[in-house]
């Protein structure tokens, strides 16, 4: 399990489980919990190179960066850690 500390997003942390490229687990600590359990199931089963040209420029609210942003700067940075 991988955990991510996020910022400038509701949610507090995002912990990801990846292997050999592929999405295990994603959960979310705090934020909307009904849209955030429905994004982990989305992605589940997928790869991160799928998911992540999809996701990783999202903005919400002008912020610059949203929760599906910030899950695969930490599927990423999971995979990465290996």
């Amino acid at each position: 399990m991988h955990s991510y500390k996020t910022s400038r997003i509701c949610p507090r942390e995002i912990n990801v489980e990846v292997a050999d490229g592929v999405i295990e687990s994603v959960s979310f600590s705090g934020g909307c919990d009904g849209n955030l359990k429905a994004l982990s199931k989305l992605v589940e089963g997928r790869t991160v190179d799928e998911v992540a040209p999809l996701l990783e420029h999202n903005d919400c609210k002008g912020r610059g960066t949203s929760c599906a942003a910030q899950m695969v700067a930490a599927l990423r940075e999971a995979q990465r850690a290996g």
